[in-house]
């Protein structure tokens, strides 16, 4: 079990040898093991590395098996175990030449051997699988299928190359007579939405899903990771997208026997207060919900009222969060993953063959499920919760859901499985890049793996959650940024401190679109919030967010039908904030505002993660001030020289003031890290410390069975009201040090103005146990 991981993202410009190179930097900053991206050869040009073409090759652009070599074995000489990002959902069919797989399936169509390992409906497209490239017909009167052409014995829509069938070609026929007789179709882009006939990644055309229910289709794309695994190159996995597989138990219980058992966690989204099933054969999530905890113990509660009421003014109306997924999840079940609904409804019974009122019933509870997805049987009773609110919104639904539920509810049913399997990519397509781009009351809390509508969470309900986390999977991961998150972390740090301030912030917000209007107001709220987050940022940057996130939110302009005269107004938006003049110094006087208490919240959401139960992983360059936003900003090469300078400064005594420079970030990340790796003895528990007097609701403190977390919340309102004060917390009657700063204090009662004189946070441990030998903290003493 690893007890820290640091997450790199492994692309052609940093691959497994410039990782290598950093590895004893990434132990000297006291992380446990190396966490990274996926490895297989991807699609040519991947950034990300989720499109795996090939299973059987570590991608060469990505340095290659010798590379993994190398990086395996540096990683091990340092201590530091290696974690992977695998991919078993689908994979990238861009490029059908690069995907051995899939060219072989559009070549032989049913009769590949490959037939079975795509998730194919070849029935409704008349044994041919649909393939979504053709543009739109011109007005010369030609068809895009009149510009297809034979070369060197493939067929060429301008840049895209598929394979012919055998003794397709052989009679001078026209390119379009040919490709009718192939096993696939080529077809116009929009035809996607409701046509396709092979499961995708959520609405990803060029993902397509694989079946690794499938014995062999389970061995042969898992044979090179489970080698990794078993020559000891590789310690444990990461699961991608496992509420995508027909049965993620089964495919866990394959993945543990195949693996004797390593380390492995899944990418598992749990809605409120839903439980990771205990039959799994997983440590736990990767995360998110430790991070909406974390998030939402920083917030003031009194912000929600006036936050609320600006919210309304800003919609017209007062939003309810869960009317909003509703009708958000309808839009992508009538539009982008139509396709989706249609092939449940071609599974179920019909004595009539009309699929209107299946179909219609089916997108109603999928709008409604209140969850990613069941693992039937458990949780079922989302299924009949769905069935409910579908009923009460809509009784004339209420015969076809009932005839429904049975097969819905059994496990066997093709409709059931594939239902669970749909589930999951309708609240990912209708929440997680729909209605989080359409609500922005506090966009901080619009995360990935969180819940908006939980707008703060009290100190003791952190607690009980934390208890329970260390009581059920105390090996799970925690996070703060990740790949996927839709703002980085010291983002979000500022964007909660508007909850101390509503009032301001609605003055301020007022301002800037009384200079900058475009007519939509609740998106002008979520990309004010998200400029002053991350500020300073690049004129780039800022407007390749803007464009994403407008086009994400699709209230004013869409990826398929952009609105040019909206987006032109964003990108001078954009301008007159990064360019001197009244907004700009609007913009600079609202942040210094917020810079210091969202410095603070930083610190203390940092503090929070690293020692609260589970496996804590530390974002790549997330050490120093995170002020990403949605991807692909949060994938930027990362400055590790200058990381690497100032933890020298830091292992040399050096105590940093908490300033833009977040040096002081590094040296809470890396002495918690150390004292996580130095001392697990002292995190094997989880107990509340009791803080008493005028400021104790400002702090979060707790004792993981000896190293105790100190942390400041709701800075605004405690500097407001005199500071700490006579506030005490109670530890054990030692002598106590804070692993930070080096200062010793005498319990049993502990003066919080003098543990927290120079930073927001501490991290205490008796003087006994720091001066035990193996104890490394104060390490740059």
């Amino acid at each position: 079990m690893p007890l820290s991981t640091y997450r790199l993202q492994i692309t052609a410009g940093f691959d497994l040898d410039a990782a290598a190179e950093i590895v004893d930097y990434v132990r000297s900053l006291g992380a446990g093991w190396v966490y990274l991206s996926p490895l297989l050869k991807a699609e040519p040009g991947s950034d990300h590395g989720y499109d795996v073409v090939d299973h059987s090759l570590v991608d060469p652009a990505r340095g290659g098996a010798a590379g993994l070599v190398r990086l395996a074995t540096a990683a091990h000489q340092a201590g530091c175990g290696v974690l992977v990002d695998i991919v078993p959902n689908h994979m990238g069919v861009a490029s059908p030449a690069q995907n051995a797989w899939w060219w072989d399936l559009l070549q032989n169509g049913q009769q590949s051997r490959y037939a079975e390992a795509f998730d194919v409906d070849w029935a409704f497209g008349n044994g041919k699988i649909r393939i979504p490239v053709l543009g739109d017909d011109g007005s010369d009167g030609r068809t895009e299928l009149d510009r297809l052409k034979i070369v060197g014995g493939e067929l060429h829509y301008f840049d895209n190359r598929f394979p012919l069938a055998a003794e397709s070609n052989n009679d001078g026929a026209s390119p379009a007579d040919v490709h009718s007789r192939q096993h696939y179709e080529l077809v116009n882009w929009r035809r996607a939405d409701a046509e396709l006939n092979y499961r995708r990644f959520f609405a990803v055309n060029s993902l397509a899903g694989i079946r690794v229910e499938v014995p062999w289709v389970f061995e042969e794309s898992h044979r090179e990771i489970v080698r990794w695994v078993r020559d000891g190159l590789v310690q444990g996995l990461r699961v991608d997208h496992p509420d995508g597989l027909a049965d993620p138990a089964g495919y866990l219980e394959a993945l543990r026997r195949a693996t004797d058992g390593c380390y492995v966690l899944v990418e598992k989204i749990l809605e409120g207060r839903e439980a990771l099933p205990t039959s799994w054969a997983t440590a736990g999530t990767t995360g998110y919900d430790a991070l909406a905890d974390v998030d939402r113990v920083l917030v003031d509660p009194a912000g929600q009222e006036p936050l609320d009421a600006l919210e309304a003014s800003l919609q017209g109306v007062a939003t309810d969060w869960a009317d909003l997924v509703y009708r958000n999840k309808r839009d992508v079940t009538d539009g982008i993953l139509r396709s989706e609904v249609l092939r449940i409804a071609r599974l179920v019974p019909s004595d009539t063959g009309n699929l209107a009122p299946t179909a219609e019933a089916l997108a109603d509870l999928l709008a409604w499920f209140p969850v990613y997805r069941s693992y039937l049987p458990v949780g079922s009773e989302n299924l009949r919760e769905a069935a409910r609110r579908s009923a009460t919104r809509r009784p004339e639904l209420q015969s076809e859901i009932d005839r429904l539920l049975p097969l819905l509810g059994d496990p066997g049913h093709p409709a059931a499985v594939r239902f669970q399997q749909t589930s999951g990519m309708v609240m990912a397509k209708g929440v997680e890049d729909r209605a989080y781009y359409r609500f922005s009351r506090l966009t901080s809390l619009n995360e990935v793996g969180a819940d908006p509508d939980e707008f703060a969470v009290p100190v003791a309900e952190f607690h009980k959650r934390q208890r329970t986390r260390q009581a059920g999977f105390p090996h799970s991961m925690t996070t703060l940024s990740t790949h996927d998150t839709k703002r980085g972390e010291d983002v979000r740090a500022r964007i909660a401190v508007l909850a101390e301030i509503p009032a301001e912030w609605a003055e301020a917000l007022h301002q800037l679109r009384a200079a900058h209007p475009l007519d939509d107001a609740p998106f002008e709220n979520l990309l004010w919030q998200a400029i002053v987050g991350a500020w300073p940022a690049s004129r780039e940057r800022l407007a390749a967010y803007a464009l994403k996130a407008a086009r994400e939110a699709g209230t004013s302009t869409t990826w398929t039908q952009p609105n040019t005269g909206f987006e032109a107004a964003l990108d001078d938006l954009v301008t007159a904030a990064v360019e001197s003049g009244p907004t700009r110094d609007l913009l600079t006087a609202l942040v210094d505002r917020l810079q210091q208490p969202g410095w603070s919240n930083s610190l203390s959401q940092k503090l929070l993660q690293l020692t609260m139960p589970g496996v804590p992983d530390v974002y790549q360059g997330s050490e120093l001030w995170e002020t990403s936003l949605v991807d692909p900003d949060n994938r930027r090469p990362v400055d590790y020289a200058l990381r690497r300078e100032l933890l020298t400064r830091l292992e040399s005594g050096w105590l940093p003031p908490v300033d833009e420079t977040g040096a002081a970030k590094l040296l809470v990340t890396s002495s918690a890290l150390h004292l996580r790796g130095d001392r697990s003895d002292l995190f094997t528990r989880y107990l509340p410390v009791p803080a008493f007097g005028p400021a104790a609701g400002h702090i979060v403190a707790f004792d993981r069975g000896g190293a105790i977390t100190v942390a400041t919340r709701l800075p605004i309102g405690l500097h407001e009201a005199g500071g700490w004060r006579d506030t005490t917390i109670a530890v054990a009657g030692r002598t106590i040090v804070d692993v930070f700063t080096r200062q010793r204090f005498d319990g049993p009662s502990l003066r919080v103005a003098d543990v927290l004189a120079r930073y927001p946070v501490a991290l205490l441990v008796a003087a006994d146990d720091r001066d035990r030998p193996s104890h490394r903290i104060g390490r740059h003493t």
